[in-house]
């Protein structure tokens, strides 16, 4: 069986574990085929990645075939053949959050490929409840439902109303989603279904154009000192009453308060691993309603498989980079480099 271990910052290592792996009662043996790469896994590489230890199996943006079921595991629905996305998040079920519904912020998560070890091997065992069945859906496909429940997700925690619904944005008013990477662009799919007027904001022009074509975004802008004085021009002098940031990056982040309309919300998405500070008689001024948005909730999943099924959400563009294991060890650095023109890199197992 390859596997590629993260042995320390810039410091992979593949090799053959030749254990037979049984899944427990209520798990599934999987056969890992796509592993998205996605900003955690950057910064893991980096060593910046907070709540992360090493040596580590990077991997939770999963495309994977179900090979053998455990003796609970066909209670959940899944059976052997299955093509399954895979929620990474591993939740106690009995905590607070759990017992309120928020597995995503479970008292004692563990997620795949972060806190234990995840997919990026040919074979490993997960709870059956944690995999989605899409069998009419590619493999590159469902390992693009994690990244796009972030988005879906941080939208809801947002409640931007559908259009038309009592409460809903109205025509005048503005979203802004700052960082146009795939966090970002999972953000702007799903504000794009209920929000009239959206504004994305980057550093990086290519992925600014991405924006453009792929969302027909008529403001994408460059993220520079005028910044603030364009969105306010675009918005008549009322500033969005929605910011999403999404860069995982402080100065961003801290700068984000700026743009936010009075009585507006605040996202952070992205996640750094820094002190964010804020001027408070500016936060009080403009009574800002700041909100952190974690992973995803299992409604996500089924929700985006369907959304991929009906040709509403279209990752195909998305995947600029593909390489097989053997190669991605190599081609892994490169991928950090702003000019090779990453959005987002997939790994064929």
């Amino acid at each position: 069986m390859k596997q590629i271990t993260l042995e320390a910052p810039f410091q992979f290592t593949m090799s053959d574990v030749s254990d037979a792996l049984t899944p427990a009662p209520h798990e599934a043996l999987v056969r890992v085929h796509r592993v998205g790469i996605c900003g955690t896994d950057l910064h893991a590489f980096r060593g910046r990645q907070p709540f992360f230890s090493y040596p580590r199996v990077l991997g939770h943006e999963l495309g994977v075939e179900v090979l053998a079921l455990g003796a609970e595991a066909a209670a959940s629905g899944v059976r052997i053949g299955d093509r399954c996305s895979v929620e990474p998040y591993l939740s106690c079920g009995t905590c607070i959050a759990c017992r309120r519904g928020k597995t995503n912020c479970c008292a004692s998560l563990q997620v795949l490929g972060v806190h234990t070890d995840g997919g990026m091997r040919d074979i490993f065992a997960v709870p059956a409840r944690n995999l989605h069945v899409a069998n009419d859906l590619e493999y590159e496909q469902l390992a693009l439902v994690e990244t796009l429940g972030i988005g879906a997700h941080a939208v809801e925690r947002a409640q931007i109303e559908a259009i038309g619904a009592i409460g809903a944005i109205g025509a005048q008013e503005a979203v802004l989603v700052i960082g146009a990477g795939p966090i970002g662009l999972s953000v702007l799919q799903f504000a794009q279904f209920t929000a009239r007027r959206l504004i994305v904001m980057d550093t990086n022009e290519q992925r600014l154009d991405f924006a453009r074509r792929h969302f027909a975004v008529e403001h994408a802008l460059l993220a520079d000192e005028s910044a603030v004085e364009m969105v306010a021009r675009i918005t008549g002098g009322d500033l969005p009453t929605i910011v999403f940031d999404a860069t995982g990056n402080a100065a961003s982040m801290m700068r984000a308060f700026e743009f936010v309309a009075p009585g507006g919300k605040l996202v952070f998405v992205g996640l750094v691993q820094a002190d964010i500070t804020f001027h408070d008689p500016f936060l009080h001024r403009r009574e800002i309603t700041l909100l952190a948005s974690r992973n995803a909730l299992s409604r996500d999943f089924t929700r985006i498989q369907g959304l991929m099924r009906s040709g509403a959400v279209d990752t195909r563009p998305w995947i600029t980079h593909r390489a097989d294991a053997a190669e991605m060890i190599d081609a892994f650095p490169t991928w950090l480099r702003p000019e090779t023109g990453v959005l987002k890199a997939v790994v064929r197992f």
